[in-house]
């Protein structure tokens, strides 16, 4: 089994094969060819998007250009959720690669929020790791890095950078050791079946009793439907990076190496499909043992 810095490695490196193709009402001067791009997870549409955007403008007249975005088989999709976290609520269970259709006219103000510039991702993205960071240390330790800090995280992120980004990051993943963990867990349950964006609350990553509660735990808490009760089929997938953790995997470890850049654990609940799942599974890690988990 991999260390656990392999494992960060592998979140980080993450890519999903896309296909952009324009929007077949787009006013073109001649036919747009489709562009391919391998898109990391770990990011955000509009930030990595740049080379999509000047191949199809070369097709078109600027006064036929607004801003753009995108949707996958008619849903808007959010920019400022990661592009893993899209991919696993829309398109995890269906052949690569991903047929992403891109938008210069119509734009659906009440779907997605504007993003004029890298600037507003920089924002929501800076926003994000404090408010995981005032559940994991009540915000110390975001507040204690300067400025020139702050910006390391976001020019990590924004050059894909992986030792730039967590020679800072790891700051955010530091616990005392006698407290087994953070004071909350950063989470956000996604469903593509509810009208709510997302389930978020507070969670510890050790019980009452000073066990290490697991993502099992959680799901109970928040959507005990996921969890499979022996006498009925599997309904749900739990999808974390395009892979379904053990439900025994403690929490505690999963926030530190499966969380995004934004420090928060962004677990998707998907219906189980009815035919072979592209899915794979993640073995628990690290080893449990009655020591540190309640049975």
């Amino acid at each position: 089994m991999a260390d656990d810095k392999d494992v960060l490695r592998d979140v980080w490196f993450g890519r999903i094969p896309a296909c952009f193709t324009l929007y077949q009402d787009e006013i073109t001067e001649r036919e747009a060819e489709p562009f391919y791009l391998l898109l990391p997870r770990v990011s955000y549409l509009t930030l990595v998007t740049d080379k999509v955007k000047k191949h199809f403008l070369k097709v078109m007249k600027a006064e036929d250009v607004e801003e753009m975005w995108f949707e996958y088989e008619g849903t808007p999709l959010k920019w400022h959720y990661p592009i893993g976290v899209l991919f696993d609520l829309h398109a995890s269970n269906t052949a690569l690669p991903w047929s992403v259709t891109v938008h210069f006219k119509n734009f659906p103000e009440r779907d997605l929020l504007h993003c004029p510039s890298n600037s507003v991702i920089e924002a929501h993205f800076m926003s994000s790791i404090k408010e995981a960071d005032a559940l994991k240390h009540k915000g110390q330790v975001i507040n204690d890095m300067q400025k020139k800090d702050h910006k390391q995280l976001w020019m990590g992120l924004q050059n894909d950078k992986f030792d730039q980004f967590w020679a800072m990051n790891r700051k955010l993943m530091e616990y005392p050791t006698e407290e087994g963990g953070f004071r909350y867990i950063p989470f956000r349950v996604y469903q593509t079946t509810s009208d709510r964006p997302f389930i978020q609350r507070l969670f510890r990553p050790m019980s009452q009793e000073g066990c290490h509660q697991t993502l099992g735990d959680l799901l109970k808490e928040v959507f005990p439907a996921a969890i499979p009760q022996d006498d009925e089929p599997k309904r749900y997938q739990v999808v974390i990076h395009g892979i379904e953790p053990m439900l025994e995997t403690p929490i505690q470890w999963l926030s530190e190496h499966l969380s995004h850049p934004d420090n928060f654990l962004h677990i998707s609940i998907i219906p189980s499909p009815t035919t072979g799942s592209y899915l794979t599974y993640l073995s628990c890690w690290p080893p449990l043992s009655p020591s540190n988990l309640c049975v």
